[in-house]
This record gives structure tokens, C-alpha cells and sequence, in this order.
């Protein structure tokens, strides 16, 4: 941890800053804000779900719902721009590279309209490999829950 980050929290990140901290571009940039940030610790992101999203096309044209593995996907993206921020700006445009999903748990369709507010916590971290436990909310009820880990790498 970078030690002028080590306990800091940071306000509000925004789209634009989000693009110079993880690699993720349309259509696969499933976060539009944090919110909050605590280093080595937690994060809130936003995620506007609209229907003008590529996969509400097919799932499901008369009924359009968020696909459950792009819901977790958000909240691996809100634990990355977290570890950018915690590592500090050496890491920033790394890989984030999913390694497992535990527990992944969806209790409410989310569907256009929704905003998502994506809250994760780190569980633990070991060199370049971190756990967190991810919910999406929306509504101020939980949508979907999950525990996972990733691994950070320089791209090649």
C-alpha cells in the first residue's frame, strides 16, 4: 500500500477518472462513479443501469433484467479502481484479473432505471492477489451479493 494512501478516504471519482485507473472501455465499463473510498478497505460505486446497455436486447427483449455475471463484474470493477487507489498511480491501467466468485447470491432483478449502489469490502490481501466481498443494492435492498478474488498484473 502506497503510505500516503494507507487509511486515506477519497470523495467522489468520476467516469473520467475511473477511464485512467482500470482499462475497462464501453461496452464493458459497468461502473459510472465512486463514491467513496477508503484505501485498503471499501468502496461504494455507481452503476446507472439504462436501457440503451447492449445486453438488453437479448436478455430479455420484453423483459429486460441486468445478467447476474454483470452485476458481479461491476463490483470487480469498483474493487479495482479501490486497489488502483490503494496501490497508488504506478498501478494504475493494470489487468485486474477475476480468480474466483464464492457465494454469488441474486435476490432482486435489477432492470433499467435501477441505479446500483455497489458496495465492496477488501476481505484480504496477499502480494499481488486481493478478496472482497461485493453487494449491489438498489433501492436500498440487496440485489445481489458475492465473495471474490482477484489478482492485479501488468499488461503485457
Amino acid at each position: 500500500m502506497n503510505d500516503t494512501q494507507a487509511g486515506a478516504s477519497a470523495g467522489s471519482v468520476d467516469i473520467l477518472r475511473i477511464m485512467e485507473m482500470i482499462p475497462h472501455r464501453y461496452p464493458m465499463l459497468l461502473i459510472d462513479r465512486v463514491v467513496e473510498m477508503h484505501a485498503g478497505k471499501s468502496a461504494v460505486g455507481i452503476k446507472n443501469v439504462t436501457m440503451n446497455e447492449p445486453q438488453f436486447t437479448g436478455h430479455f427483449p420484453t423483459q429486460p433484467v441486468m445478467p447476474g455475471v454483470m452485476i458481479v463484474e461491476s463490483m470487480a470493477q469498483t474493487a479495482a479502481v479501490l486497489v488502483v487507489y490503494t496501490l497508488g498511480k504506478e498501478s494504475e491501467g493494470k489487468l485486474v484479473y477475476f480468480m474466483t466468485i464464492d457465494e454469488a447470491r441474486f435476490r432482486k432483478p435489477v432492470t433499467p432505471g435501477d441505479q446500483m449502489h455497489i458496495h465492496v469490502s477488501a476481505l484480504k490481501q496477499r502480494g499481488a492477489v486481493w478478496k472482497f466481498e461485493g453487494k449491489a443494492m438498489v433501492d436500498g435492498k440487496l440485489a445481489a451479493e458475492a465473495v471474490f478474488s482477484a489478482m492485479i498484473l501488468d499488461k503485457k
